[in-house]
């Protein structure tokens, strides 16, 4: 079984969490959305956080 590792940090979940947390429903789901379509991958990831 191969397993696999977000490329990102913080994780995807964290990060639109933190979003939604930070700019409400609407922003920070769009924000999350964003980072879940950027997630592929072709992405070479890191430090992300949440702007």
């Amino acid at each position: 079984m191969k397993t696999t590792k977000c490329p990102y940090y913080p994780t995807c979940s964290t990060y639109g969490l933190e979003a939604v947390e930070k700019y409400g429903a609407v922003k920070g789901g769009a924000l999350a959305l964003w980072r879940i379509i950027r997630c592929n991958p072709f992405s070479k990831g890191g430090y992300d956080p949440v702007p």
